[in-house]
């Protein structure tokens, strides 16, 4: 409770929780608000400008924008997000083996996760797109086969702080079982530490999604997603330049919105780094007034 009071403390941090928790539920339930059927084909209304029936036009094939946007959150956000927590299931499950048990299931385990980490994302992902195909599912298996090792080794890393404290040696010496002393004792220590990084990959993801479609090798036609969307609109990017501005700003305004309250997140799990923050800017304004004060006073002599 008190974490969700100091994270709605931050307006822009409120904001943008209630601007993505409206854009999962219009996904969630896009049948409702679409207003047309988003793979309706209308020739004569090829690159159509808005109107009050469609009010962000017609694609290429005369079907509507807005109806095909909010279909495309599905894909775009929805689904990336789901993505996501199971790499962080799959992550976190193996980091906590790896930090709690140590010795060779943690050895085995990292040389694992070393091997999936020394190669750029976007080059594995590219490279298992090439042997499994182009298609979204197909990116979202290549998501999880690469972010779990990255999840894993993070959360590895939290766990070996606390595996050695003294509530965790006394509840082995107790007879604590290993499941319920990483249930109880490790993981409510850990989970802040999880959900920044996670959030903080969720706007990663979302980019990444939307370049891969962008390029054709995500979603495919008929079906909708902002970044194959972009890729439609680029005939008439220069005479119609308004079709590619509604997947692009939906897209800056759902990772700009992640990024803020991943930002605000974090500072809400430490207060440090808001005092500290506090801190920095008042020392900047004293030493600007005193700028100030100096410039002033030149002036006058």
């Amino acid at each position: 409770m008190a974490l969700l009071r100091n994270l709605f403390s931050d307006r822009l941090a409120a904001t943008s929780f209630g601007i993505l928790a409206a854009i999962l539920t219009i996904g969630a339930f896009a049948p409702f608000f679409a207003p047309h059927d988003p793979y309706e084909v209308h020739m004569e209304l090829r690159y159509a400008s808005a109107s009050w029936d469609y009010w962000l036009g017609n694609d290429h094939l005369g079907r509507c924008i807005l109806s095909r946007m909010i279909f495309g959150i599905r894909p775009s956000v929805l689904w990336v997000l789901a993505a996501l927590v199971v790499s962080v299931i799959v992550g976190a499950a193996f980091g906590f083996a790896a930090g709690y048990w140590r010795g060779k299931t943690d050895a085995v385990l990292m040389r694992v996760c070393d091997v999936m980490l020394s190669f750029p994302g976007y080059v594995m992902t590219l490279a298992l797109i090439g042997i499994l195909g182009v298609g979204f599912e197909n990116i979202l298996i290549a998501f999880l086969l690469l972010k779990w090792a990255w999840f894993a080794r993070i959360v590895r890393t939290a766990v070996l702080q606390y595996s050695e404290s003294d509530y965790v040696r006394f509840s082995k010496v107790s007879g604590v079982g290993h499941a319920a002393i990483v249930w109880k004792h490790l993981v409510p220590v850990t989970l802040p530490e999880i959900a920044v990084v996670a959030s903080s990959s969720f706007g990663t993801m979302i980019l990444q999604i939307s370049g891969f479609s962008f390029l054709g090798l995500g979603i495919q036609a008929p079906n909708a997603e902002w970044g194959m969307m972009l890729n439609e609109a680029r005939e008439v990017m220069f005479s119609k330049p308004e079709f590619m501005l509604a997947p692009g700003l939906a897209i800056v305004v759902v990772v700009c919105c992640v990024n803020f309250l991943s930002d605000a997140l974090q500072v809400a799990l430490d207060p440090k780094l808001a005092s500290s923050g506090s801190k920095r800017r008042s020392s900047f304004g004293a030493a600007a007034g005193k700028l100030r004060g100096n410039e002033v006073a030149s002036f006058r002599q």
